[in-house]
């Protein structure tokens, strides 16, 4: 699956980056947390673009959502995920997959509880324009 995943993903983005010539471009690091662009490209309205994302052992992405859906996969380390609930959605090891789904409904934390970096590939489908993704306030929940 996860091969699969990747491949689907690459061969997406890189057709489309290719179709269009779309250069790949780098986004600013957060603090501590760090992003960089794989690929990236536009198709009728929708950008589509490859991230790896590395989030250091203790940290955690911020709460957030997304105007489109992402699709990742975990390359290095064990992704622990929360929803608004506070309660885990979902623990994602090395070779798993994950969807996120959009919407303001859907606002969520992923956080790094090991002792090795997490690194994830991600794959954002997101109407043009839109950033990456939308902060939100901590629902309420005992961690940041």
């Amino acid at each position: 699956m996860r091969t699969a995943l990747r491949t689907a993903v690459a061969g997406v983005v890189t057709a489309a980056a290719l179709a269009l010539c779309g250069p790949a471009g780098a986004t600013p690091a957060g603090p501590d947390v760090t992003a960089r662009i794989l690929a990236q490209t536009t198709v009728d309205g929708t950008d589509y673009t490859l991230r790896e994302i590395t989030v250091p052992p203790g940290q955690s992405t911020g709460w957030h959502y997304h105007d489109g859906p992402l699709y990742g996969v975990v390359e290095q380390g064990t992704l622990s995920h929360f929803d608004a609930t506070c309660g885990s959605d979902g623990v994602y090891r090395t070779g798993a997959t994950i969807r996120e789904p959009s919407g303001s409904d859907h606002v969520h934390i992923g956080r790094n509880l090991g002792d090795t970096p997490l690194v994830l590939d991600v794959l954002y489908v997101l109407p043009h324009g839109s950033p990456f993704s939308r902060d939100a306030p901590n629902p309420g929940c005992a961690f940041q």
